[in-house]
């Protein structure tokens, strides 16, 4: 399954028009239109030519040789999209530029050709000309253009130019638009419409600048598609100097700080924080270099803090905050993550799929993540959050955060220990009551819970879970569960897999210390301080955290 439902990078650099078809026994011309690394690992050209495809990781689908349109054999938006970007059919085109053989040619003229009649701009058929499948779209018609001088196939190419050039249909500040505009510049350099072209590049610099704050930080909230992001960009950067055009200096910018953003959202096991819309088998693959820093703090709602770079033991968390829920975020604020000893121990409910499901909905709201919430209240979507103070020593971060997302100020304080690993968390909510959730990576599942310690293992390994209120004692009455309402995450795509999530009782202040590698943390508290002792020591902190 790779990372990415969407399509990867896609280069188009892009020259003067070809002619007709070559024949199979001459050498075909290798163009950059066609030789980039947009197309999909699936299907092969051999698998089209015999009517078949497999997309977005889903099974093969037997198409035939006369294609129906309107096929949608899972029901799954993604499968829609993606069939109708086309792109299985650049495979073809790719293969007859390697092969020189033209039957690769003529069966991809005949599949395009046979869209296009049934797929006129205004068909009603969902997706077909919506932004992101016409700019996708877009790249394996330019291919096409390089052997293929039919007027129907400019006159779709017109057509999709025209499309990405309406400022309605412009999707400013996000993935999609820096899609478009690749799609547009391409058929502008391809058909020397200057005027294109130069929107594209407008557009693109005025998108780069939102999509991508000064910091580095992608602000979609799933810092996944910062490397898709960072992809395209490449691409972009990559057609402009091909076409004539200079890149501009805030484009270039920003890509290359999208690296840090990426090394930072990464955890030690080298699989990025599945965050928003992201899975947690996003594995960047890409060269970062290595931050300067092991903790950083982006203003557009992210703290991210390690022990060690290059190191998979290595310990790690997140933190959410910032603007309200959009694009590709969930309602996660106030949420953390924590990677400790090589494994994840507190973890995100992850990425399900784009599918209009009740399940899909939920891997969005609240309860799918580790967050605070106030009993009794109402939760507020799309509130905003505020890192309201930090400490970040070499060994200890701590960090205070609240919002309104309860209409009451719900405040949380984290405090992350390295060398000995340990996570305090303390919630309050103005007097009012809190519970919190916590969801535990779908390996551990519960060994023990009494007296206010929640202890979960994996074979030898540990994790233990105490709670106690603002006086210091224990709260007991923990809820655990597996399954159920609350226990799942979705490690990869379309996957669902019982989890085990432990629920506090409801008090006015919750003190959550999270020990891994532990099964028998003793805590105790004296003047204003916390003490945990485990067998290899004690870590000692405010009972304030911060």
């Amino acid at each position: 399954m790779r990372p990415l439902v969407v399509p990867a990078a896609v280069l188009l650099a892009l020259t003067g028009l070809t002619g007709g078809a070559h024949a199979a026994d001459k050498p075909v011309k290798r163009t950059a239109q066609c030789q980039g690394d947009w197309i999909p690992g699936t299907p092969t050209a051999d698998d089209v030519m015999k009517g078949e495809v497999s997309l977005v990781g889903l099974p093969p689908v037997k198409l035939g040789k006369k294609i129906n349109w309107d096929a949608s054999p899972y029901k799954n938006r993604s499968w829609e999209y993606v069939f109708h970007s086309l792109r299985w059919m650049g495979t073809l085109v790719v293969a007859y530029e390697n092969s020189g053989d033209d039957k690769f040619l003529e069966r991809a003229k005949e599949i395009t050709a046979d869209w296009w009649r049934n797929n006129k701009p205004g068909a009603s058929r969902p997706y077909v000309w919506k932004d992101h499948p016409v700019s996708l779209r877009t790249q394996a018609l330019v291919c096409l253009s390089m052997h293929v001088d039919d007027p129907w196939l400019k006159d779709s190419l017109s057509a999709h130019a025209k499309l990405l050039s309406t400022p309605s249909l412009y999707k400013k500040g996000h993935n999609h638009g820096i899609d478009q505009d690749i799609a547009l510049m391409a058929i502008g350099c391809r058909y020397k419409r200057t005027d294109w072209s130069k929107l594209a590049v407008r557009r693109l610099t005025e998108t780069v600048k939102l999509d991508v704050d000064s910091q580095g930080a992608l602000r979609e909230q799933a810092p996944r598609y910062a490397v898709y992001v960072y992809g395209r960009l490449q691409v972009a950067m990559t057609n402009m100097r091909e076409c004539g055009i200079k890149v501009p200096g805030d484009i270039a910018g920003r890509a290359e700080s999208l690296k840090d953003f990426i090394a930072h959202s990464t955890q030690p096991n080298g699989y990025m924080a599945p965050l928003g819309d992201g899975s947690a088998e996003t594995e960047p693959k890409m060269e970062t270099g290595t931050p300067a820093q092991e903790v950083k703090v982006y203003r557009s709602g992210y703290a991210y803090g390690r022990t060690e770079w290059g190191k998979p033991d290595s310990a790690y968390y997140s933190i959410r905050f910032g603007p309200g829920m959009k694009y590709h975020g969930h309602e996660d604020h106030l949420g953390v993550t924590y990677y400790a000893q090589g494994r994840d121990i507190l973890v995100d409910t992850g990425f399900h799929s784009y599918e209009r499901s009740k399940y899909r909905y939920w891997t969005m709201s609240h309860e799918a993540h580790n967050v605070p919430t106030v009993v009794g209240a109402r939760f507020r979507p799309r509130t905003a959050s505020r890192l309201v103070d930090s400490s970040l020593d070499k060994d200890r971060q701590s960090y205070e955060l609240t919002d309104q997302a309860y209409g009451v100020s719900r405040t949380r304080k984290v405090l992350v220990n390295h060398g000995e690993d340990v996570m305090a968390v303390r919630d309050s909510a103005g007097g009012k009551k809190v519970r919190n959730i916590w969801r535990f990576a779908d390996s551990l599942t519960l060994v023990s819970n009494k007296g206010g310690v929640v202890v979960l293992g994996d074979g030898k390994f540990k994790v233990a879970l105490v709670q106690l209120s603002s006086s210091c004692r224990p709260l007991t009455g923990q809820k655990v569960e597996r399954g159920g309402k609350l226990g799942w995450v979705s490690p990869t795509y379309l996957s669902k897999k019982p989890a085990t999530v432990v629920v506090s009782p409801a008090a006015a202040d919750v003190l959550t210390i999270v020990v891994p590698g532990v099964e028998d943390p003793k805590v105790s508290c004296a003047g204003g301080k916390v003490t945990v002792h485990t067998a290899e020591g004690a870590v000692s902190f405010s009972a304030g955290l911060i």
